[in-house]
């Protein structure tokens, strides 16, 4: 068993850019349900119109790199509006059915033949990032950093972006809820009837709270097409909302910092469980390879990762670091 192997490559999952957008994806959930009690099941649709907006301009209409973002912005304000504006009159549980429906609508009307000269089809849109690697100060070639924590020019470069992404909307978040209208979306989550008796228009920072959340959703997305150069349909499955609960959950409700802490441990315990497993199963470590196999790592990684969460549910239900008070949601 290469025990040095396994933490360093858990280690450095802790850092990647798929803990930064998830981190940065988990913030905007964490407006939407830990702060304002928002049941959002489709904050992957945010992140597919954020990617999307960016791939799309630039291959298609050879836009500008930022001239992308911000249009990728701009439509996910207009898919929170779209959402927000007839569904968040009802209870929470129709947003619920709302939002996970439009996000698998959006990943299918990408994915479809008819759209293939638009969004690429099942195939998606590739290499279309060069903008922002031309930017990039590192050499594409050379190794930077100490170990266990190296990464080449690009991987560096789009790490580097994520996390300065995360820090931005931490700084933003923070100062939204010191401010008078993190104070009344509280109230919203605690109490509506009685923020509405107090003359607050409930409604009206509920679609505010949808529109921010779902931004910060956008930029994840835009961050994860372009670390990797690619935007596949797929990729933004429903699933990927239920991971993004994990993180938050793992983390904390209703605190600025958590859902960073709880991408870090997410994907370090994916990469722990998933390297420890097969390292087991090729050194036949206690018998795991009898078991299971290779092929079946992934898939029991999860299992893993899962009963763990159920516990953490059983014994410390506001998770790590969250205040239990903020899990007493009035349904």
């Amino acid at each position: 068993m290469d025990w040095g192997n396994i933490i360093e490559n858990a280690l450095r999952a802790g850092v990647s850019r798929e803990a930064a957008v998830f981190a940065i994806a988990a913030m905007g959930l964490n407006v939407h349900f830990g702060f304002t009690g928002l049941l959002n099941f489709g904050q992957v649709g945010f992140m597919a119109i954020g990617a999307y907006g960016v791939g799309i301009g630039i291959t298609y209409y050879g836009w500008h790199p930022a001239t992308a973002l911000i249009v990728g912005v701009l439509g996910c304000v207009i898919l929170a509006l779209l959402l927000g504006l007839p569904a968040l009159r009802l209870r929470a549980d129709y947003l619920a059915i709302v939002t996970i429906a439009a996000s698998e609508i959006i990943r299918t009307v990408f994915r479809s033949v008819s759209l293939r000269d638009f969004s690429g089809g099942s195939n998606g849109i590739n290499g279309f990032a060069s903008g922002f690697y031309y930017f990039n100060p590192f050499d594409p070639q050379q190794e930077y950093g100490i170990a266990p924590f190296r990464f080449f020019g690009n991987q560096l470069w789009v790490i580097l972006t994520g996390w300065a992404i995360v820090a931005i909307v931490t700084l933003m978040t923070f100062a939204l809820m010191r401010a008078p209208w993190g104070r009344v979306v509280r109230s919203i989550r605690e109490d509506e009837d009685a923020a509405r008796a107090l003359g607050k228009n409930a409604y009206g920072y509920k679609v505010q709270s949808l529109i921010i959340g779902g931004v910060m959703g956008g930029l994840a997305g835009m961050v994860l097409s372009i670390g990797s150069q690619t935007v596949q349909p797929d990729a933004y499955s429903p699933p990927i909302t239920f991971f993004l609960y994990t993180v938050l959950i793992l983390g904390g409700l209703g605190r600025v910092w958590t859902p960073i802490v709880g991408s870090i441990i997410f994907w370090m315990l994916l990469s722990l469980t998933d390297n420890f497993l097969r390292e087991a199963v090729d050194n036949r470590f206690l018998g795991i390879d009898n078991i299971m196999d290779g092929v079946q790592v992934g898939q029991v990684r999860f299992m893993l990762v899962g009963a763990g969460l159920a516990m953490l549910m059983i014994f410390r239900p506001q998770g790590l670091f969250g205040n239990k008070q903020e899990m007493a949601l009035e349904l």
